[in-house]
């Protein structure tokens, strides 16, 4: 860690900025970690500057291992003013879901990571907000908890012409061609389709990745896997289109055999949020070694989820929900006491609080609370005051 870095300190100075400029400025001195800052302001100006330490490598990317004999220095650090920035733009807004923004034409492309997100979520942003029309409160709120799949709208319709026997698979495929492509956590096509995705996804890894760096890969893009599918090559076998159908085909049944084992055959009980499927429980740290009585007063949960990663509401990729955000803020610049804010589970740290939870319904129902500005109105729903007076002195 570099001095002056310790993380999100920065963020006192941004937070006394009174103009765009103050803001950069103020995020100069952001290294840890690497975020993009996003800026609003009364006078309707809106922007983001990326920030984080990035070393200049002249020679090379930083991708691979390289000899560590001179010819491969970091030549400093670029300054965080030069990284990706964005004043205004002329659609009126921008999206920024952890997508790849960086400009075609960006001269600093060496001193950048390459583990950005699929473009998922930054495409249905951008679907919501090109709209025209004027986004209020509640249209925010509803884009911050939106569950539709962009990937699903290229990967279903490839079912549609694949002719199925089992009566299993052509129940499933008429559920997923008569789904509305929304991780709902009461839909069962939701259910049946992000377990086939999920065997897709492992199916098109061992086709496109050689064995010796399958094991180094995390998942493949979901844009590379469309990509694929919808234009498949000679990888998929001699007759690549018969080849792309028949791993559909496999990827569904063994998807599907996975469900039943962990659903059971009912399929009128797939309901995507359960329990057994996508589900929240934060687990105490403490959980696992104290008693069940002690372990519920700590353990938050279960609750129903929906979306996945690659839906705006990002609840991640595993079962029950690990990742993905708990606070959220829809800040109103013409009257900030109109803000409103997400939080889970709660504000206390003590199990024996009624603040140790009292968010978390709030939270995986979609529902805000007020996050008043005004000295009147914090006042105006004021519970108790802590007040810390230093001891006196002797000389």
């Amino acid at each position: 860690m570099e001095i002056g870095n310790a993380p999100y300190l920065a963020s006192l100075r941004m937070d006394q900025a009174s103009s765009w400029q103050e803001f950069v400025a103020a995020c100069s001195y952001s290294g840890i970690p690497s975020e993009n800052m996003i800026w609003g302001d009364v006078d309707k100006n809106i922007g983001y500057q990326a920030v984080g330490i990035s070393p200049i490598r002249r020679n090379w990317s930083g991708l691979v291992p390289v000899p560590g004999d001179g010819r491969y220095e970091w030549d400093g650090y670029l300054p965080i003013k030069a990284l990706p920035h964005l004043l205004n733009p002329a659609k009126g807004y921008f999206a920024s879901a952890n997508n790849y923004m960086v400009p075609a034409d960006y001269p600093h492309i060496n001193a950048l990571h390459y583990t950005w997100g699929d473009e998922m979520r930054g495409l249905r942003a951008d679907e919501l907000m090109s709209t025209g029309r004027r986004h209020t409160i509640v249209d925010m709120m509803n884009y911050q908890h939106d569950e539709l799949a962009i990937p699903a709208r290229s990967i279903v319709p490839l079912l549609r012409p694949i002719t199925f026997n089992d009566s299993m698979m052509k129940s499933a495929v008429a559920r997923l061609l008569d789904w509305d492509h929304v991780l709902d956590k009461e839909s069962i096509a939701a259910t049946i389709y992000v377990s086939f995705e999920r065997q897709l996804s492992r199916s098109m890894q061992q086709l496109m990745v050689p064995d010796p760096d399958s094991d180094v890969l995390f998942r493949l893009n979901k844009k590379r896997i469309i990509d694929w599918l919808v234009a498949p090559d000679g990888r998929f076998g001699d007759d690549p289109i018969k080849g792309r159908d028949a791993l559909l085909v496999s990827s569904l049944k063994q998807g599907l055999i996975d469900l039943t084992e962990r659903l059971g055959t009912n399929m009128d009980r797939w309901q995507y949020g359960q329990e057994k499927f996508k589900h929240v429980l934060i687990r105490h740290p403490l959980s696992a070694v104290v008693s069940s009585e002690v372990r519920a007063r700590l353990d938050v949960g279960p609750a129903p989820r929906g979306g996945y990663d690659s839906t705006l509401n990002s609840t991640g990729t595993s079962n029950n929900q690990r990742s993905g955000a708990t606070f959220r803020v829809i800040m109103d610049s013409a009257n900030w006491d109109n803000s409103i804010a997400t939080s889970s589970p709660g504000q206390s740290g003590n199990p024996d609080s009624p603040h140790y939870k009292d968010l978390f319904q709030l939270w995986v129902k979609h529902q805000y609370f007020p996050m008043f500005f005004t000295r009147e109105k914090v006042e105006s729903v004021t519970e108790n005051r802590t007040w810390l007076t230093p001891r006196a002195t002797s000389r």
